[in-house]
């Protein structure tokens, strides 16, 4: 698992290099939309996925922080975002806050976030929830390469899947995902 870790973690390097100092890559790549891509490629739209979606896998049960166990097939018929994630991730810091608030707005109306920590034990997500005021659960995924498989790969974090609420994957989130772009894309499906 470290040594996969260690080549996400060179191959993000890299990625960031080549579109950093590349002109011609870096034009194709728009921040604002290349984070959200629906599973073929292109742009979810609309109040639900595109036709050739695919079904989200939510036969799973995982611990959280409290180490109680979450269903995540408990979640269907809601709006879900999943998010990869670990503690010691920049990106993944940033983003938590407005994934709060996000929450708290949407919440009512069917839309919740699962947090799915890649890297790190319960004991360092309670005290990470309290600082950061996470609203949603974190689930320990460590140890968890069948969830990582069912929803990826996934090579690096943040990444995050959009759910819609008929169990489809609408899109899918590399890299920090920016409450405006979360807006357009859970607002329609909700």
């Amino acid at each position: 698992m470290k040594t996969r870790w260690m080549l996400a973690i060179a191959a993000t390097a890299a990625a960031v290099v080549l579109l950093t100092y590349t002109p011609g890559i870096r034009s194709l790549v728009s921040r604002d939309d290349a984070e959200a891509t629906t599973p073929g490629g292109g742009q979810a739209s609309g109040a639900a996925c595109g036709p050739g979606a695919p079904a989200a896998n939510l036969d799973f049960t995982m611990r959280d922080q409290d180490g109680r166990n979450v269903k995540l097939a408990d979640y269907k018929g809601k709006v879900v975002l999943i998010n990869f994630w670990a503690t010691w991730c920049g990106p993944c810091r940033a983003e938590i806050p407005g994934f709060v608030e996000f929450r708290s707005k949407h919440h009512a109306k069917g839309f919740e976030i699962l947090g799915i920590s890649v890297d790190d034990p319960p004991e360092a997500l309670r005290p990470f929830a309290e600082q950061f005021k996470v609203n949603y659960p974190l689930l320990v995924g460590s140890d968890r390469d069948d969830v990582q498989e069912a929803y990826g790969p996934i090579f690096g974090v943040p990444q995050s899947v959009l759910i819609s609420r008929d169990g489809k994957i609408c899109r899918r989130f590399v890299g920090e995902v920016r409450t405006s772009s979360l807006e357009r894309a859970v607002t329609p499906l909700l």
